[in-house]
Parts: structure tokens; C-alpha cells; sequence
């Protein structure tokens, strides 16, 4: 299965559905995030899967344990391919919810976000977090990896070190991913598609280079062709 999963983020349901009906289901998974989620509801969910989608629910839960397992069970109850959790939640936090999925026996990706992609070693320091924004993640995948999530969001740049802390089998999902022909925004921590493979990414996670292209599907063949050349 393809290693792409493109955002639907800053827009509303019929933008959304705009986009995915110019995109193949076999070529792509699709990630549906805190705005648009909260615009539309488990709606727009359900209308994605019924265009044959896989979809990653990406709200980042970050709250007690229980509260937490209830959000991850209402979201495997929707049917969603994988959705997850923020790390800094702690061991508990975590485990609690990859504990009630296998319990339940759902099929349900379930994996936590380190650090996000916009977040610089300085602003990583402000916050109150000291020492070396890499050594943050390696901890926090390793706790991810020992409360028995199966991966976690992280830069490309760190899926390497991930992959060495947590192993081959678990998921590396990584934004902050652009093409060639695309810029960079504002991800700080960004990488190219086959640069990002070839460091352990598992899955990549692309945006505006898709959904703000003229042919979105065109972009994400592109892309594919670009993973190809390697």
C-alpha cells in the first residue's frame, strides 16, 4: 500500500470532498485534522470512507487516561484507519488507550505525536523542555514504544534515530514532507519524499503541494514517480 497520506486541512467539507474526488483511494490514504474535524464532524469521515478511503484521524488527544481511551474508542468505533495521541500524555495516558483498542479487537492504527514539525530547538527550550530537541523524541518514542502504540508522528529527520530506539516494524509517520517542486511553508524540520523512505519514514503526510495543486491527483503521481526514481 502506498506510504502517502495527504491532509485535508485548512478547508471545509465540500472543499474536502472536492479534493478527494479528484484523488484514487489505491494511491492514497487521507488525513482529516482538528479543523476540519471540528467544522464538520464524524460526517465528513464517514463521507470519505465511503470514497473507499483509509482515513488517519489526527486530533492528538492529550487529556486523562480514561477520557483519552473513550476518544480513541469513539474514533475506532468511526471506522478510521489510525489516529492518535500526543506523547507528552505520558506512559499511563497511552497505555491505557492501546489497551482498551486491543481489548475491544479493533483493527485501529493507534500511534502518539513526539514533537511537532513547527517547533524549533529554541521554541522547544522556551517551553520549559530543556536539553536537545532529539533527545526529546528518541524519549518519547521510546515511551510510545513501551506503552504498546504501533508508532509515532514524527520529523523525518528523527525517523532514523526512531527506527533505532523503537524498530523497523514500528510506524514512522512524517510530515513537514516536500516534493521537489513544492517550497517548504512553515514546517521547520522538513525532508523530500525519497529522502524521508530512505531514513524510515513509513508513511508520509503532504499537504499543500497536493491539495493547493491544479490537479491533485496529477501532484500525487508526481510524487509517486519521484518515490520510484528514488
Amino acid at each position: 500500500m502506498t506510504p502517502l497520506i495527504i491532509a485535508l486541512d485548512n478547508m471545509n467539507c465540500s472543499q474536502a470532498l472536492s479534493v478527494a474526488d479528484t484523488l484514487d483511494p489505491l494511491e492514497c490514504r487521507v488525513k482529516v485534522g482538528k479543523e476540519l474535524f471540528t467544522r464538520e464532524g464524524p460526517e465528513i469521515v464517514r463521507q470519505l470512507q465511503s470514497r473507499g478511503f483509509d482515513v488517519f484521524l489526527d486530533l492528538k488527544f492529550h487529556d486523562i487516561p480514561h477520557t483519552v481511551a473513550q476518544a480513541v474508542l469513539a474514533a475506532a468505533d468511526l471506522g478510521v484507519w489510525m489516529v492518535n495521541v500526543h506523547a507528552q500524555g505520558g506512559l499511563a495516558m497511552m497505555k491505557h488507550a492501546a489497551d482498551r483498542l486491543r481489548e475491544g479487537h479493533y483493527d485501529t492504527r493507534l500511534i502518539a505525536v513526539t514533537v511537532l514539525t513547527s517547533l524549533s530547538q529554541e521554541e522547544l527550550n522556551a517551553s520549559g523542555i530543556p536539553g536537545s530537541l532529539e533527545a526529546h523524541v528518541r524519549h518519547l518514542a521510546g515511551l510510545t514504544r513501551d506503552a504498546g502504540l504501533d508508532g509515532v508522528v514524527c520529523s523525518a529527520r528523527e525517523a532514523a534515530m526512531v527506527r533505532e530506539t523503537a524498530g523497523k516494524e514500528f510506524l514512522k509517520v512524517t510530515p513537514g514532507i516536500r516534493p521537489a517542486f513544492a517550497v517548504s511553508d512553515d514546517q521547520h524540520r522538513i525532508m523530500t519524499p525519497v529522502d524521508a523512505l530512505a531514513a524510515g519514514s513509513t508513511h508520509l503526510v503532504i499537504g499543500r503541494p497536493v491539495t493547493r495543486s491544479d490537479n491533485p491527483m496529477d501532484a500525487v503521481r508526481r510524487i509517486s514517480e519521484e518515490i520510484a526514481a528514488g
